[in-house]
């Protein structure tokens, strides 16, 4: 099974990425998990993807491809076809062409394009609530899932905090960027027949369920 996960800031699909990995097996391959590790190790990659995704800006193409290209390459990709599911990647159509390029030279045509939908207006305020723990990395909101005691972490009494890029500022932009260069990817894969729209209102579960009846239903085919 070989997915890309589409959808705007906040439609959840950091969740539903876990999910569909866990039950099928695959490896999830997060092109922001990549770009944490080299900038947590200061590496040349790292600072220069901190100073774009810092502004909320998307890290530029060349800085993506060769790196997404390179972990396709890897060992749990090929293991008894077992595939993979890109988050964060392609985030532009120039890259989505990319992908493709790469993926018919390793013979790994993508399955599904799944594109998370919610409203623009509910993801500023689903962001910009988010509250960090610093110690344990645990999550909390203002709103949908409050700490016991205000601005505390349940865990270990750590002081909350809020991230830079989910600051309402920043997640307007993240949101503006999303709409100029992300959303013409729906068009490009629903041309391809490989797009399937999800509603990403529901609860999480209720989310994952509809993924699995589509995933499900292709491996019956």
């Amino acid at each position: 099974m070989r997915i890309v996960l589409l959808g705007p800031p906040g439609a959840g699909k950091g969740t539903q990425a876990k999910l569909i990995c866990e039950t099928y097996n695959i490896p999830h391959i997060s092109t922001g998990d990549l770009f944490r590790e080299n900038m947590s190790k200061d590496t040349p990659l790292g600072k220069k993807a901190k100073d774009y995704m810092a502004k909320g800006l998307l890290v530029p193409d060349e800085l993506v491809v060769d790196m997404v290209a390179d972990r396709l390459t890897q060992a749990d990709v090929a293991a008894a076809g077992r595939g993979f599911l890109l988050d964060g990647f392609p985030r532009t159509v120039v890259q989505a062409e990319a992908l493709e390029k790469i993926s018919a030279k390793n013979d790994l045509e993508l399955d599904f394009a799944v594109n998370l939908e919610v409203p623009l207006d509910v993801l500023v305020e689903r962001i910009s609530g988010r509250r960090i723990c610093p110690t344990c990395a645990a999550t909390y909101h203002v709103k949908y899932n409050q700490p016991k005691d205000e601005g505390v972490c349940d865990l270990d009494g750590a002081s909350l905090y809020q991230r830079d890029d989910d600051k309402v500022e920043t997640v307007q932009k993240r949101i503006e960027v999303y709409q100029e260069q992300t959303e013409p990817l729906i068009a490009f894969y629903k041309e391809k027949k490989k797009i399937v729209d999800i509603n990403g209102l529901q609860n999480m579960d209720d989310v994952f369920d509809d993924i699995k009846r589509v995933l499900d239903g292709a491996n019956k085919i």
